[in-house]
């Protein structure tokens, strides 16, 4: 599996980004699709997830209500459409794809990582 993440840039505080993440490799229903966040000096923390359905999702309290999570079959991608950004959502955004079928929020859940992709929100 290969995982190709997207889409990070600078922004206003109050701004939108889309990320992208494009999945190759294996049979993309199959899997769980994540997104992780890791700012300067912290540990990795876990954002938003989505089934391997589609029909459900999970995510972290801090960005419920902005951000959503969203899957395309058709294109092999999976997207955080990120609203009303805070500086405190400046970080290095990796998605993540994990075997199974439900919204997974636990890393070791997660079997592959692309590579990150930063943003950067100013006040």
């Amino acid at each position: 599996v290969q995982l190709q993440a997207s889409g990070g840039g600078a922004v206003q505080a109050g701004g939108s980004l889309r990320l992208s993440c494009a999945f190759s490799g294996r049979t993309f229903s199959s899997y769980v699709m994540g997104w992780y966040r890791q700012a300067p000096g912290k540990e990795r923390a876990f954002v938003a997830a989505i089934s391997r359905g589609g029909g459900t999702t999970n995510y972290a309290d801090s960005v419920k209500g902005r951000f959503t999570i969203s899957r395309d079959y058709a294109k092999n991608t999976v997207y955080l459409q990120m609203n009303s950004l805070k500086p405190e959502d400046t970080a290095v955004y990796y998605c993540a794809a994990g075997y199974g079928s439900s919204a997974k929020t636990q890393p070791d859940n997660y079997n592959y990582w692309g590579q990150g992709t930063l943003v950067t929100v100013s006040s």
